[in-house]
């Protein structure tokens, strides 16, 4: 009998990159939360505390896959030239349980976090979305440009940063012609149609204020019920959807202290899976889409990156 590795297919990063574009990750998950899933029904992520960070443990089953993702958030990890969150990812066939592949998770996550906030923007933003403003500097936030622009005409972009060297970097890393791209501050938000928030603010970035009410504003630097990028007072304005009720309130603190002081109510919540099954999409005041991150999202992607060969 062959052994477990001998037909194990390894998938690294650039492998990822090269197979699945981002366009095809957002129509994934679009397709996933067309299909009727439920994401409150997957299963819950664990969260398990280690010295110096902690260890997430994120499984889902979708069709004919189950996965398994095992990450690893190291805080100080970025004052040391390494990445703040990663990752590997292994898919199983859901048949007979045999371990299929396993998949580079940190470029998985840097891949499916920007598709997720894309597909409901694809849903929320205006139609004619043309400027962006991107709070945060690191990999997350230079995806979602990306992202953003797969499903907008987005020609303006700004980014804001506590380190202006690396907000000149992210801007350089996406420097295309004919795209106005450039460091800027939170008065820009005055002229944004989409605002990206992909940081490790435990406080809020911006005055609510300054978000104008035909906005679409995406969050997703946290999944800690203590710490938030965004001001309860927008959340009070906002149309709010969640990737899951359940996930929201145990996880998403810009939700959880919105609530806690008034400004939103648990009743008030959007899932996500309402945005594709017919109802009206949100409008007349900004949307806020609040994203923790949950297993099915990257079981929705992972399968793209194989070969012909490993599929059933």
């Amino acid at each position: 009998m062959a052994g477990i590795l001998d037909s194990l297919q390894l998938v690294d990063g650039p492998t990822i990159r090269s197979r699945v574009p981002i366009r095809a990750a957002i129509e994934a998950v679009q397709r996933v939360l067309r299909s009727g899933h439920d994401p409150d029904a997957d299963p819950p992520r664990g969260v398990v505390d280690v010295s110096r960070g902690q260890l997430l443990l994120m499984p889902s089953e979708l069709g004919g896959w189950i996965g398994q993702k095992l990450a690893t958030v190291a805080p100080a990890n970025p004052a040391r030239g390494l990445e703040r969150i990663q990752a590997i990812y292994v898919l199983v066939d859901a048949k007979t349980l045999t371990p299929v592949a396993v998949l580079d998770g940190t470029e998985l996550t840097s891949l499916r976090t920007p598709a997720v906030s894309a597909a409901a923007l694809d849903v929320v933003a205006a139609a004619g979305a043309a400027s962006l403003v991107v709070f945060g500097t690191g990999p997350q936030g230079v995806r979602h440009v990306e992202a953003v622009r797969a499903i907008r005409p987005i020609d303006r972009v700004r980014f804001v940063g506590r380190d202006p060297e690396r907000a000149r970097r992210a801007v350089a890393s996406v420097a295309r012609p004919g795209l106005d791209v450039a460091v800027g501050s939170a008065a820009d938000l005055a002229d944004a149609d989409v605002v990206v928030c992909a940081t490790t603010a435990r406080e809020p970035l911006f005055d609510g204020a300054l978000v104008p009410d035909h906005a679409a504003v995406v969050a997703v630097g946290s999944h800690e019920p203590a710490a938030r990028e965004l001001p309860g007072d927008l959340l009070g304005r906002a149309h709010v959807i969640v990737e899951s009720t359940r996930v929201a309130l145990r996880e998403a603190g810009d939700v959880i202290l919105a609530i806690g002081v008034g400004h939103l109510s648990a009743d008030e919540l959007i899932p996500m899976s309402k945005l594709f099954d017919g109802s009206p999409a949100p409008s007349g005041r900004p949307v806020v889409v609040k994203t923790c991150g949950m297993g099915w999202q990257d079981l929705a992607v992972a399968p793209l990156a194989l070969t012909e060969g490993a599929f059933g």
